[in-house]
């Protein structure tokens, strides 16, 4: 466990094991620890890095609302920090797919694989809305409750809730307690999870116009790995995360049965795409 300055902010690192280089971004608001079972798996074959973005996990809070291309470079920098400097596979879940793809479009010489976990889709991004009084609203409701207590007395029971919504048949929460209250009791977590929701669009924006500009190296692999709770039966979800992987010429890979927090449900699956994308 390390901390090293990123933009100007103290990003939480933990590295583990030996080997091929592989850095690993999690879902919106969740934190390191929540690749424990992946990186189990993953440690005995790769030098494993995972990192907190700022206010998540243990990370400091960054002085402003998340930029999507820092967000991206924020993956070549807590390399940098680390001083691993060579090629390494991306990999992301959720929304950090939408960062981890931008980052492979960005510095290409930098990724030799690239791995999407479930990731956040918008075939069609709208711009967020011209007037700022919503957002305004929202940050000063987070301020209000930050305030009042709020996640300090709630948030570690909504973290538990979410990952029960998000994983098959509303399994619990493997996280450790202390860990998550020591996380989620923390106003810093709470703003940070919020900022990721209000700056969502512009996310999803920013990579569809990267898209258009910046093509994915010729050859590199590329691996979708698409959740699926039924193992029967049609699945819009998946005939969707099937396009992505068509249009990024990527292999499509399906973990079933399993919920969004698949590194949770199906971690032998997670870390047997990384070794095979990064084989390739």
């Amino acid at each position: 466990m390390a901390f090293v300055t990123v933009g100007g902010t103290a990003v939480h690192t933990v590295v583990d094991g030996s080997g091929p280089v592989c850095v690993l971004a999690a879902g919106l608001g969740m934190a390191w620890f929540d690749w424990d079972p992946v990186v189990e798996l993953l440690a005995p074959h790769r030098t494993v890095v995972r990192f907190d973005r700022p206010g998540l996990g243990l990370s400091a809070p960054a002085p402003g609302p998340p930029d999507p291309a820092a967000e991206a470079d924020r993956f070549g920098g807590v390399l940098d920090a680390l001083g691993l400097t060579g090629p390494a596979t991306v990999v992301g879940h959720s929304l950090a797919g939408f960062h981890a793809e931008s980052f492979a479009r960005r510095h290409p010489a930098r990724v030799n694989a690239l791995v999407l976990l479930d990731t956040s889709l918008e075939e069609r991004p709208v711009p967020r809305r011209p007037s700022p009084v919503p957002d305004l609203a929202v940050r000063a409701g987070v301020t209000a409750l930050c305030r009042a207590g709020v996640p300090y007395a709630l948030g570690p029971a909504l973290r538990r809730l979410t990952i029960r919504a998000g994983r098959l048949g509303g399994a619990p929460d493997p996280a450790p307690p202390e860990l998550v209250r020591a996380v989620y009791r923390t106003s810093r977590t709470a703003r940070a999870i919020a900022a990721e929701h209000l700056t969502y669009p512009e996310a999803a924006l920013y990579l569809a116009a990267l898209r258009r500009t910046h093509a994915l190296p010729a050859g590199l692999p590329v691996t979708v790995l698409a959740a699926a709770r039924a193992t029967a039966g049609p699945d819009p979800w998946l005939t969707r995360q099937r396009a992505l992987a068509k249009a990024l010429a990527a292999r499509f890979r399906v973990a079933a049965p399993a919920g969004h927090f698949l590194t949770l449900d199906r971690p032998a699956d997670v870390a047997d795409a990384i070794r095979a994308a990064t084989a390739r």
